[in-house]
């Protein structure tokens, strides 16, 4: 989890990710590297070859901004990616956190205003820390989870009667794994990021067949799917908040759709059980 040497990681799958095509260069039929080889990204970007070649090997070697920004349009990053590698190169690291992270009760008393919409908050590690009545009927199960297992991501790819509660759950996986990566860059040297990471590989196939290819992505609005066992298909447009206060937290909710009834639905389901 050294992020130097995840740095360097990234270079390398973001390298070897990008066709010689796409910067103008000949794809050959003789190239044993997929992608770009070192010496071409080093060349496009204005950088030495040995320069180039420390950075992907997770050296102590400085980089400026500038040279940063050129290795970003090189590699065709886009905004969530040229932030991840931005952040990996700076050094910059949070204190130290606590293991439990607490939710201010004005932001309980936010996401209890939004019911019937679910809404939740998520701590830094992406560990659920409050929860709105509405969440409570999406995910029954989650109060009933250990406290280490209380986390956005060990529900995703552990929990399993959340996979069979999600539509389209791979797509849905690989989004969240992504932002999860992204939103987390500067927690690389936490010790509870660590042992997450570490469990998950142990646990999920999935997680352990996809972290290692460095997909990085910022949170986008869309729809999310459910098939609740009692509510039946549910739909909802999730959005995310960060409170200017709270910044170390993200508060979660998944709005109803014009005309749609679902978040009725979830409502009636619970209040006759």
């Amino acid at each position: 989890m050294d992020r130097r040497a995840e740095l360097g990681e990234f270079l390398r799958s973001r390298r070897e990710a990008l066709p010689p095509a796409d910067v103008g260069l000949p794809s050959g039929t003789h190239r044993r590297t997929p992608g770009l080889r070192r010496e071409e990204v080093a060349l496009l970007a204005g950088v030495s070859l040995t320069w180039y070649t420390w950075l992907e090997q997770g050296r102590r070697i400085n980089a400026s901004r500038d040279v940063l920004l050129a290795l970003a349009r090189t590699l065709r990053l886009d905004d969530a990616g040229r932030a991840h590698l931005l952040a990996l190169a700076s050094g910059d690291a949070p204190g130290p956190m606590d293991r439990t992270v607490e939710a201010p009760n004005a932001i309980i008393r936010l996401i209890a205003s939004m019911d019937p919409s679910p809404a939740y908050v998520l701590g830094p590690r992406w560990e659920y820390v409050a929860c709105n009545d509405a969440q409570d009927k999406l995910y029954p199960m989650l109060k009933n989870l250990p406290q280490a297992e209380q986390n956005l991501l060990w529900v995703m790819f552990c929990e399993p009667t959340a996979r069979a509660l999600i539509v389209d759950w791979e797509d849905r996986a690989r989004s969240t794994l992504a932002e999860f990566r992204a939103g987390t860059t500067l927690l690389r040297d936490d010790p509870a990021v660590a042992e997450l990471v570490e469990q998950l590989f142990a646990r999920s196939p999935e997680f352990a067949a996809w972290w290692p290819h460095h997909d990085v992505a910022g949170f986008q609005t869309r729809l999310r799917r459910y098939r609740h066992p009692r509510a039946g298909e549910l739909t909802f447009e999730y959005q995310q908040l960060i409170p200017s206060e709270w910044p170390h937290l993200r508060v979660i909710c998944q709005l109803p759709l014009p005309g749609d009834d679902s978040a009725q639905r979830l409502s009636a389901w619970h209040d006759v059980g």
